[in-house]
């Protein structure tokens, strides 16, 4: 197992190198081998996998019965009873059955690994009642029929997922990955690390505006609402219909773009790599930044001036994400905060919780990325493993809702759309990718989609049709826009939807798991890699900007 273990870290080095700018000619070499250590990788796990029969020494009785075994399985496994999930101290067997299946086990951790409050505050940030989670305001009165009519209803969202389909058209123009997109009306924005931001018309599938301008790789990009486009029109003296984007790049720069006319109207210079920002639609409305040093950053909306840094984090903030009031940074360690929003002038966020990398048990790779995603009380961590974690952002509890069904599966973005929790999933022993979809707020496993020589999904964003159906842009490799086709249409779709079992009967995982203990991601070459150069760039590139330097640079 133990050269399995270490050509398994050898490909996730590797598929952390192939999204990196500039290449050494040794990392050029390692990424040259990511065949042969796949090939490698399979031929020992089915060495692993039990004594192979040499063909024509087993009777002709012997393989029937062998078959019949195979083809018993799934009906016997059909047949067995789920187990009981266990209850909590204290909690009435009535409440415990009522409650729908969590999408992971919960695990308590000590209060003494969260940071201290500050110490102005005097009561609790209230989440609003449109951001709460549904299963949060479950009673003791539910009812039998209440859980059946919901497992009905999840049954009817299962079959129809597996029955979906989806039209793919490639948008082609960058030169690099893609690394951020966002959906404004019918236009997708992107951003990559060829420095330009460009707008695409979705309908006719073209490029609508190339904005030039960054001088370092784009990491970020967020839409304000409508509502605050107005606002900054009327100060320029455009159109109240201009919509507007921002971009955050390693160039230490956050250019404000008006998609119409296709120029920069406002540009924020930060004296720090942007690495995540988001707009806080709050009273006059803030610019949200992360930096690749750690440090969270306010700007005024209507002044764009600083209103407040803060050294937030260890190292690169990858992550920033609002819910109402709640501001949520993500960093490279593993460290999710939580702030309020205040709507001061000055010093508007104030902290409320951190939860560090020993909690939430991501974190400790290099050129690691932690993406954030936001609903109620829970925040779902996607940090390239084959699982996503549920942060209990208010209790640090964590839980875990698997992604994959090897341990070389990676998470690299995590999304809600729709009521719909959707995970990237990459296989680097196969290079196959897929987005997998549970459902919210139960966190149930709905259907996994793919198609063939599907790569590596980085970023990802959503917004329905007039009729209700999905429209989706990923990005990566590839940037590609899904369209939703009508079901009882008889024109084929370009995905595959799937049902991985593994993924269902794995759901409920412990934090015990031996794969954080083992994937240290710690790359060291095999004596018999002679012609392999030793690790150097990579075991430096430690330290605050460790995401950064591997990932965008």
């Amino acid at each position: 197992m133990g050269d399995v273990r270490k050509l398994q870290k050898k490909l996730r080095q590797i598929g952390n190198l192939e999204i990196k700018i500039s290449l050494t000619p040794e990392e050029r070499f390692k990424i040259s081998r990511k065949a042969e250590l796949r090939s490698r990788l399979a031929e020992l796990q089915l060495q692993l996998s039990g004594p192979q029969q040499t063909p024509g020494i087993v009777e002709d009785e012997e393989k029937e019965k062998m078959k019949r075994q195979v083809e018993e399985v799934p009906e016997a496994l059909a047949s067995q009873t789920p187990p009981a999930s266990k209850i909590p101290k204290g909690e009435e067997p009535s409440k415990a059955r009522a409650r729908p299946a969590p999408g992971g086990r919960q695990t308590e951790t000590g209060r003494g690994a969260e940071m201290g409050r500050l110490p102005e505050r005097t009561e609790p940030a209230q989440v609003p009642d449109n951001c709460r989670d549904v299963s949060e305001g479950r009673s003791d009165f539910d009812t039998e029929p209440q859980l059946q009519r919901e497992d009905a209803e999840f049954a009817s969202l299962k079959a129809s997922w597996e029955k979906a389909k989806f039209r793919l058209r490639l948008l082609q123009g960058h030169n690099d990955i893609v690394t951020c997109v966002v959906a404004v009306d019918n236009l997708v924005v992107s951003g990559s690390r060829d420095t330009t931001v460009k707008v695409w018309h979705v309908p006719t599938v073209t490029e609508h505006k190339n904005l030039g301008g960054h001088a370092g790789g784009v990491t970020c990009l967020s839409a304000p609402p409508p509502e605050y486009c107005k606002m900054l029109a009327r100060c320029l003296s455009l159109s109240e219909k201009e919509r507007f984007v921002l971009s955050g790049s390693a160039d230490c720069y956050v250019k404000i773009w008006a998609l119409s006319i296709g120029q920069c109207v406002k540009s924020i210079y930060t004296f720090n790599a942007v690495t995540a920002l988001c707009f806080a639609p709050e009273d006059d409305g803030y610019i949200i930044t992360g930096s690749g040093g750690g440090k969270v950053q306010a700007w005024s909306w209507h002044t764009f001036e600083n209103c407040q840094s803060i050294n937030a984090h260890q190292e690169a903030v990858t992550s920033v994400q609002t819910q109402g009031p709640l501001v949520f940074s993500g960093a490279a360690d593993g460290g999710v905060s939580v702030w309020e929003n205040r709507c001061s002038v000055r010093d508007p966020l104030r902290l409320l919780h951190h939860w560090g990398g020993e909690v939430t048990g991501c974190g400790g790779a290099p050129g690691g990325r932690l993406t954030v995603s936001p609903r109620g009380d829970r925040a779902f961590l996607a940090y390239g493993r084959s699982w996503l974690k549920i942060l209990h952002w208010r209790t640090g509890t964590m839980s875990r809702l698997t992604n994959h069904n090897s341990i070389t599966g990676i998470t690299d973005c995590v999304h809600q759309t729709g009521g719909l929790l959707i995970g990237s999933c990459h296989d680097l022993a196969n290079g196959e990718s897929s987005l997998n979809l549970f459902s919210l707020p139960q966190c149930r496993y709905l259907a996994s989609l793919t198609w063939p020589d599907a790569p590596r999904i980085l970023c990802f964003a959503a917004w329905t049709t007039g009729s209700g159906g999905h429209r989706w842009v990923t990005g990566g490799r590839d940037l590609v826009v899904w369209e939703q086709l009508p079901g009882s249409g008889k024109q084929r779709g370009d995905v595959t939807a799937k049902r991985d079992s593994r993924l269902e009967s794995c759901l409920l995982e412990s934090e015990g798991d031996t794969e954080d203990d083992e994937e240290t991601d710690d790359y060291e070459d095999d004596d018999e890699d002679n012609g392999e150069a030793k690790e150097s760039g990579g075991a430096q590139d430690g330290g605050s900007a460790s995401w950064l330097r591997c990932v965008l640079q």
